[in-house]
């Protein structure tokens, strides 16, 4: 016969058995280190062996638990570097101490490892985005239809670019997103500021390759000063240029010119001020010489 105290004990126990197992299983699984993010890879058909390569690069690191730190990535050569801290975010503090990459410090060393170790995205964001390396470019408009895997997503606006990441398919990023973070796999973000996307080309570039200097040199829609502003060089960046002409005379910098030249990775013109090399450039043909737009524009 089971004591009234025994039949009290094992109540009691199996009420403690009750209560405390899915406390135990929340407090491990809490313990339990974060699993890498799930899908990262090429999720859509149609990304070149390039790209295949760049986001394989990217997800390696998203395996790894590599950190976000802000400005990790942009060494003398493309991966991860020690962060800085960011004075207008205070989770950013401890990036001087995590060695990892910040978005386009990823980009920068993903699409390296796509092409063979040729540093060919270096930069930030912006200057990623406009790149004289566009194969193709698309609106925020035309959504993810026309994107493939290895695609860049940049946000911001036409003076701004702030964050770039890398398209997997499927409505799926690869990104670094900001301190405090590692790199992850996320949905890709449409409302906001998303800006648009490029699709990077790693082979050989056609065209007349050029440098600006200066900062803050806006192109314009059309040469001449008054024209709509289309996009701001924030630093010396490196551009394709199609044509030029003369137009508009403009006086800046302690110059004057009135040349201008096309430059069809933007849709825009610029004065040949802040291009430089000679005042009409060696080699670049004259507009009124070659189909005007370019085709395909």
């Amino acid at each position: 016969m089971v004591s009234r105290t025994s039949l009290i004990r094992t109540l009691i126990a199996l009420v403690a058995l009750l209560l405390c197992a899915p406390l135990t299983t929340a407090a491990a699984a809490q313990a339990a280190p974060a699993a890498p993010a799930a899908g990262c890879g090429v999720l859509a058909p149609g990304a070149s062996a390039a790209a295949e390569r760049a986001i394989a690069a990217a997800c390696a690191e998203v395996a790894a638990g590599t950190w976000y730190t802000w400005g990790g990535g942009h060494g003398a050569q493309p991966g991860a570097t020690y962060g800085q801290v960011d004075p207008t975010d205070p989770a950013s503090e401890h990036d001087p101490e995590r060695r990892g990459f910040d978005c386009s410090g990823l980009v920068r060393y993903a699409y390296a490892q796509a092409a063979g170790g040729t540093d060919i995205l270096d930069g930030v964001a912006s200057q990623q985005y406009y790149t004289h390396r566009a194969a193709a470019r698309f609106t925020a408009a035309q959504g993810l239809a026309p994107l493939l895997p290895g695609d860049l997503l940049a946000y911001g606006n036409k003076r701004n670019l702030h964050h770039i990441a890398i398209y997997l398919g499927a409505g799926k990023m690869v990104e670094a997103k900001q301190s405090g973070t590692k790199l992850m796999v996320s949905h890709v973000r449409l409302n906001g500021d998303y800006f648009g996307a490029v699709r990077v080309n790693t082979g050989q570039v056609t065209g007349h390759i050029h440098q600006t200097w200066g900062t803050d040199v806006w192109t314009k829609e059309e040469p001449r000063i008054g024209s709509g502003r289309v996009y701001a060089f924030p630093y010396s960046t490196t551009i394709r240029v199609y044509c030029q002409k003369h137009a508009e005379k403009v006086n800046a910098e302690g110059y004057e010119n009135d040349a201008w030249s096309y430059l069809p990775d933007y849709k825009a013109w610029v004065t040949n001020i802040y291009i430089k090399g000679p005042a009409w450039l060696s080699g670049v043909p004259d507009c009124n010489d070659v189909p005007f737009p370019p085709p395909g524009q």
